[in-house]
């Protein structure tokens, strides 16, 4: 068995995704630069915008990337300077390979070549689902300090049979209505699902290969994400990862408490982008 995979079906279809991805991006209207960096992973492709000394690094979740996060983008960059690491091994414009054991640890080392890559100051590591899990998984001294919204890595997910069907009708054949039912899920009650996500996670399901939730970081790996101040949120209605789930498990890991933002679900940094960029200040002093 290869020791690796590939995100894409085809070449075709990572040609249809880089080229989504590039005019979305172009079409942003907010100031950008975008970059290439080597990584152990890969080539890693980042997208820079905002200035001033705070710095952050947004960390997208497991289908996503910088031209599907524009929205807290936006609002982070309005705030400072803020970069968003395409995730390789993900749909997006960074490398496409992704290994089939101890992926969080190699994302982990990832990170801390990318920290080490855009410059000599600390940052604060935001990461949304997968990417908080990640940002855990890394033990660079560049963290100054980590934001884990809806976040993997901290307990195991678990879905009702409403949202399985929905996704492995998804998969089996994509179409935008399938990819809209999905969404509903992630969005709180009463709230439409963006067009542009619609027609990206029928892009994704029908040129790649998605993968499962991360599963629980080990123990030791947790224990000393304490070094750096950490902050723990979740949507009030998030489906993967609702407070009821989130709390007992960010409290006993990482010895915080939950932020619930309330009408909101997993989309959370969508449906209220605003007050993702609010999280950054609750983060606690540190320790």
């Amino acid at each position: 068995m290869p020791l690796t995979t590939e995100v894409y079906r085809t070449p075709a279809g990572q040609q249809a995704v880089a080229e989504w991805c590039a005019a979305r991006l172009d079409r942003w209207p907010v100031a950008h630069e975008r970059q290439l960096i080597p990584t152990s992973a890969g080539e890693t492709h980042l997208t820079t915008a905002g200035t001033g000394s705070d710095l952050v690094v947004l960390l997208p979740g497991t289908n996503a990337n910088a031209a599907t996060y524009l929205p807290p983008a936006a609002a982070l960059a309005r705030r400072g300077p803020v970069v968003i690491a395409d995730l390789p091994g993900r749909p997006g414009l960074s490398a496409a390979s992704r290994p089939r054991r101890d992926r969080l640890q190699w994302y982990g080392r990832w990170l801390a070549d990318v920290l080490e890559q855009i410059g000599d100051r600390q940052a604060v590591v935001l990461g949304h689902s997968l990417g908080g899990a990640i940002a855990p998984a890394c033990d660079s001294p560049r963290i100054a300090a980590r934001v884990l919204v809806s976040t993997g890595g901290l307990t195991r997910l678990r879905v009702g049979p409403a949202l399985l069907a929905a996704t492995m009708s998804w998969l089996a054949r994509p179409t935008p209505a399938r990819s809209a039912a999905l969404l509903g899920h992630f969005v709180a009650p009463g709230h439409t699902v963006p067009s542009t996500l619609v027609d990206w996670y029928t892009l994704v399901a029908r040129h790649c290969r998605s993968t499962l939730a991360p599963p629980p970081l080990p123990a030791e790996t947790l224990r000393r994400c304490g070094a750096v101040p950490c902050l723990v949120a979740t949507g009030e209605h998030d489906v993967f990862l609702p407070p009821r789930r989130l709390r007992p498990a960010a409290r006993r890991h990482l010895a915080t408490a939950l932020h619930v933002i309330p009408d909101a679900g997993h989309l959370v940094t969508d449906e209220h982008p605003h007050r993702i960029t609010a999280l950054l200040d609750e983060i606690p002093p540190r320790p």
